[in-house]
């Protein structure tokens, strides 16, 4: 036991010695800002560098990851929400903060509230329900995140005492919002599947919402309506030679598309060694070497069909199917309740969410269908912005992803694509020397 003891310390002595080194470089290429980390090797490194970057919202075009022994180097092309480069030295500054210490990171905390994790069957105005049930028993809605798919939803809500201000800690009145909630996620038809949990502290929000929603099987569950966006093309297969088992995605590119993928993968317990990120007009494609953790691959083919399952679930999860509504007014006890049963009473389900407050203004997002997951109504749509507040609650189209920048990536000339150049053939040079790519000579 004392020795396990000192192998831990040494691990960690052995990481700090070896502090990431992250180098941010707006020089090297016209149209993105390069972000290069080098970090000692270990599970879940490269998800936590991944998630510093979707947390800010940038939008990786391309990605390089490679692994030599016991060490990584990831090369991240970034750009903001516009498609441009990182100017802002505050927020280059955090991010160079953040990826030099992701060895130390831990569980983030949910700032003095209450947070509430919720699983249960689909069902219009079950989201209504729920925030009314909350409000009823003076629970003040924080944040919040909610997700659907296939016929299930996941939702982790943050909560305080409306009268308090303070973390719900009183167990009796836990047990009440446990029981309350559980009720009203089994329906008449849920008596099984519906969860609610309470707890002062939980992971990362959408890696949680992953989890959940993995635990919860989404991903062998057909969907209750086939839409007819675009499915991703995924495929397996195992490289003997190596001992690697490769993963190519295809897919229609959106905001943390890379993140979500490799949150499930590290949550499925495989390790990516290698990986080559790109986009391409509105696409993405991406390419994974994966070994589990104990270093083995994919060893049968009910293991890679189920590898392909739980990666479409991923990418489709956060696919923002109906309208996207967006709410800024002054925050209110019972808001959310009043606004998710005018969606119901006219129809609409609340397909996604996002809902936020800062200081006393409630900054909410919600995607919205029909009742059966078509197209809402415009009629309808401006119904309820009529009775909520038109000034209040406004439609707003998809956020674009800019690819036409990143485009002209390919056309960098000079020493912005000779510098691109070299540092390409060096990730190509890693990968030769490790037998992954064959030479062209």
């Amino acid at each position: 036991m004392e020795w396990t003891a000192c192998l831990d310390e040494y691990e960690k002595l052995v990481y700090r010695m070896n502090t990431p080194r992250v180098v941010i470089d707006n020089a090297v290429c016209s149209t993105a800002t390069l972000v290069k980390v080098d970090s000692a090797r270990r599970h879940g490194i490269l998800l936590e560098a991944v998630q510093v970057l979707t947390d800010l919202n940038l939008s990786i075009k391309k990605a390089y990851i490679s692994s030599d022994g016991r060490w990584f180097m990831d090369v991240f092309h970034v750009t903001d929400q516009n498609g441009d480069k990182l100017t802002d030295e505050s927020v280059i500054h955090y991010i160079e903060q953040s990826l030099g210490t992701i060895h130390f990171g831990t569980s983030n905390c949910s700032n003095g509230l209450t947070a509430l994790e919720l699983t249960g069957t689909d069902r219009l105005g079950l989201l209504s329900e729920v925030f009314a049930v909350l409000a009823d028993l003076q629970c003040n809605v924080v944040e919040s995140k909610v997700w659907t798919h296939n016929g299930r939803i996941a939702s982790l809500i943050y909560v305080k005492d409306c009268d308090s201000g303070c973390p719900i800690e009183d167990s009796q009145k836990i047990d009440r919002i446990e029981a309350r909630l559980r009720n009203v996620l089994k329906g008449d038809n849920d008596i099984r599947s519906a969860k609610t949990s309470v707890s002062m502290a939980v992971t990362h929000t959408e890696r949680r919402l992953h989890q959940m929603m993995f635990a919860d099987r989404d991903y062998d569950r057909k969907p209750i309506l086939q839409h007819s966006t675009d499915s991703p093309v995924i495929t397996v297969q195992n490289w003997a030679e190596r001992g690697y088992s490769v993963v190519n995605i295809q897919c229609k590119d959106r905001a943390k598309l890379l993140f979500d993928v490799v949150c499930t993968l590290t949550d499925m317990d495989y390790v990516v060694f290698h990986a080559t990120i790109k986009t391409a007009g509105d696409r993405g494609h991406m390419e994974f070497y994966i070994r589990h953790t104990d270093g083995t691959p994919i060893s049968s083919e009910p293991e890679r069909q189920r590898v392909i399952q739980c990666l479409q679930a991923a990418i489709q999860r956060r696919a923002s199917e109906g309208v996207r509504l967006e709410l800024c007014t002054e925050d209110r006890q019972g808001l959310l309740a009043y606004v998710t049963r005018t969606f119901r009473e006219n129809g609409l389900n609340v397909t996604r969410a996002e809902i936020s407050t800062t200081k006393d203004n409630a900054l909410n997002v919600f995607y919205v269908t029909d009742a059966i997951g078509n197209p809402a109504d415009p009629n309808t749509i401006e119904s309820v912005r009529q009775k909520i507040g038109l000034s209040d609650l406004n439609v707003k189209e998809l956020p674009l992803i800019y690819h036409a920048k990143g485009e002209r990536e390919e056309q960098a000339v000079g020493v912005g694509g000779a510098v691109l150049l070299s540092l390409g053939s060096l990730v190509r040079r890693n990968l030769y020397n490790l037998g992954l790519i064959r030479s062209h000579s």
